[in-house]
């Protein structure tokens, strides 16, 4: 199992808005940066944990958890003419474009705040945290995951 972080603006997609979504599932669409493509497309595996970070927000940082339920497959939004993720240079036979399907584990009770991440010595090397890193897609190691679940007082829903 590996983990990400994926950043969506809230007013564009929140993790409110993975919650109310049929079975709490989503495709995450519209990703246009090849290196980002390239995780969805090859790297992300059913089982994975994200963080789901709001970005471009007035507190962006990691609002809740997610998991990955379909691994990459062709983003459908890249043939659609009226999609702001239009592609036409993207086709059925040669994708240009994927995505993947998460599912809402939870949100935390309080965003856990860029500031806060920021100033973690033990975060430093985390890719969200290096100057000019725009991805909305990124690999989380194992002990930055354990850091930021720490700092949101992140305790397992019961089932």
């Amino acid at each position: 199992m590996a983990y990400w972080l994926m950043k969506s603006e809230p007013d564009a997609f929140s993790i409110d808005d993975l919650a109310g979504s049929p079975d709490a599932t989503a495709p995450w669409d519209g990703v246009r940066n090849y290196q980002a493509r390239n995780m969805l497309r090859d790297q992300m595996q059913v089982g994975d944990q994200v963080l789901f970070y709001h970005s471009s927000c007035a507190v962006p940082g990691v609002a809740g958890l997610a998991e990955i339920v379909r691994s990459g497959y062709p983003d459908p939004t890249a043939w659609l003419p009226d999609s702001p993720y239009y592609d036409p240079k993207s086709s059925q036979d040669k994708p240009r474009w994927y995505c993947v399907d998460v599912r809402f584990i939870g949100r935390f009770e309080k965003v856990v705040p860029l500031s806060i991440l920021r100033g973690q010595p033990e975060l430093s090397d985390m890719p969200l945290l290096r100057p000019g890193n725009r991805l909305s897609v990124m690999p989380v190691e194992p002990h930055h995951w354990m850091i930021i679940l720490h700092l949101a007082g992140w305790t397992a829903p019961s089932h």
